[in-house]
């Protein structure tokens, strides 16, 4: 497969079995060594950040084909196939601390994005475009990547192109440490007997973490058909609702499709949907992590360096008051997590973070606050923006 230095192996084949084997690796660490306290999720954005630091494979400067391909049809269809162990019965149990936290989660952007300004002096550090970087992380650590495009398109940052590519760089290696932080932070805080709240509604929500043992090919079929047939109706709902004038995310239709079906005992008893999502999960990690292009850094020169001290600020600030006041008002932390994971990777981080955790009756949830952040992330990136000028 060809390769160079700065890009690693290209070949989508040997690519994608250098992601497999990652999983591999890290299910064995877990399964026989002391490892196995950081789980494999962990273990597996921390391997592929690593290789891809070190050139083995493709880093964000130089993303293949089959990264987009990963986030555009693997991610959904892993989430598919995660959503149809969940039962409708347990939404109600968690929707209302969700968004209460999701709000707080917001707030702790806000706040972070402020303080940071006034810490690193952001009109001495970006230059004429300082409001609209505020503006951008805002958006970005509200609702995802979406935002922080449309805001930087609207006050033409994409333009002055070190700034841009240095938010771009930073973002992703940040996306990547927080996907870290809210892995270790629950299980530091339970090792340490620090669980508070609601304890006993954790404990009955949570489910065995297993799957059948022997999937027929009968079920990988049927499971493949629905999530292929699923995933085309999706994208087909999306863009004809977009022609009417509706925007609505891809990833609601899927997930209301994976839901109804969810409710026929008949797609209940396929094996193997849970093995399937979550091997799917693991790659889509691999993939936040393969993003964490350390190396680029050097290319924005000292840039780097008020950016990547900005936006430690930001999460840091955001963390101390989702999980500070979250836990005031009883959340468990696990909750607090993957609602931050929403906050600041979007919604397909917080899914993989529910099923690290084995929360499934989270799942319908984290999409739906993230589709919120999606919604209002932009709108309250732009007032910060405005406000910062």
């Amino acid at each position: 497969a060809p390769r160079s230095p700065m890009s690693g192996f290209t070949d989508p084949l040997v690519l994608l079995g250098i992601l497999a084997l990652l999983v591999v690796i890290s299910e064995w660490l877990v399964a026989h060594t002391a490892l196995r306290h950081l789980g494999t999720a962990l273990l597996v954005i921390v391997l592929a950040a690593l290789i891809a630091n070190l050139g083995i494979i493709p880093a964000a400067s130089s993303a293949p084909p089959l990264y987009d391909g990963i986030f555009a049809f693997l991610a959904p269809v892993a989430i598919f196939f995660l959503l149809l162990e969940v039962n409708l019965r347990d939404l109600k149990r968690a929707g209302l601390p969700m968004v209460f936290t999701f709000c707080l989660g917001a707030l702790g952007t806000i706040v972070g994005v402020l303080v940071a300004s006034l810490v690193v002096g952001s009109e001495g550090a970006f230059g004429d475009l300082y409001y609209a970087i505020n503006g951008m992380f805002t958006g970005t650590f509200i609702g995802g990547s979406l935002n922080f495009n449309a805001i930087a398109l609207n006050y033409d940052v994409t333009k002055s192109g070190e700034i841009y590519a240095g938010a771009v760089v930073v973002d992703n290696i940040y996306t990547m440490v927080w996907m870290l932080v809210t892995l270790a932070l629950p299980r530091i805080f339970m090792a340490a007997k620090q669980l508070v709240g609601n304890d006993a509604v954790v404990d009955l929500l949570h489910v065995p973490d297993t799957d059948e043992a022997t999937v027929a090919p009968w079920d990988l079929a049927v499971l493949m058909a629905l999530g292929c047939v699923a995933l085309a109706f999706a994208n087909f709902s999306t863009n004809w609702l977009l022609v009417q004038g509706i925007n609505l995310p891809m990833i609601i239709i899927l997930s209301t499709v994976a839901l109804v079906l969810a409710q026929f005992p008949a797609i209940g008893a396929l094996r193997g949907s849970r093995t399937i999502g979550l091997f799917g999960v693991y790659l889509f990690l691999a993939v936040i992590g393969a993003y964490a292009e350390f190396s680029a850094l050097a290319n924005i020169g000292n840039l780097a360096y008020s950016l990547v001290l900005f936006v430690g600020i930001i999460l840091t600030v955001h963390g101390v008051i989702i999980f500070g006041v979250g836990r005031l008002f009883r959340q468990d932390w696990e909750l607090l997590a993957i609602v931050s994971q929403a906050n600041i990777g979007g919604q397909t981080t917080a899914i993989a973070l529910c099923r690290t955790f084995n929360r499934p009756e989270l799942f319908l949830p984290a999409i739906l606050i993230g589709s919120l952040g999606n919604g209002v992330g932009t709108y309250v990136g732009f007032l910060v923006a405005e406000f910062s000028r």
